[in-house]
């Protein structure tokens, strides 16, 4: 007979692997497609979500939105920017549609208390940071 604590750990155990397997993908796409400071990113923000958020749905979808979700807070789509990709290609680099990973990435978002632009330094990258108007704003009032 399996006793309740073993269910309890087995699942934790699926869940972690789950998470990590989450991080790796992110991992991978950063390595390949993006940076390091941006491979970064995306892991703390699978951490943040952590191993319950990221227990159900496809791992691909989770990791694209991830992606997405960071890269919109850091103008990640505009070409003016450096690294610079089209969100479409988060997209189809993992398999998953492009109106669900967008969908997926408001959700974290929303459940990670992020606005879209300039205000979430955790998650920003060092460039981002450096340009935020708002930073220069505030020092010019005090």
């Amino acid at each position: 007979m399996l006793t309740k604590s073993y269910l309890c750990d087995t699942m934790e155990t699926k869940e972690k692997q789950r998470e990590e397997h989450i991080a790796s993908l992110v991992r991978q796409f950063c390595q390949e497609k993006l940076d390091d400071e941006y491979a970064q990113l995306c892991e703390k923000m699978v951490r943040r979500l952590g191993p319950t958020t990221l227990a159900t749905g496809r791992q691909e979808i989770w990791a694209a939105a991830v992606v997405y979700a960071v890269g919109s807070i850091n103008f990640l789509y505009d070409h003016r920017f450096q690294p610079y990709i089209r969100s479409v290609e988060i997209s189809r680099y993992f398999g998953c549609s492009q109106a669900t990973v967008a969908q997926k990435a408001r959700n974290i978002r929303d459940l990670l208390h992020l606005s879209r632009f300039w205000t979430n330094p955790e998650f920003s990258t060092q460039y981002i940071k450096a340009q935020n108007p708002f930073k220069r704003l505030l020092m010019q009032l005090f």
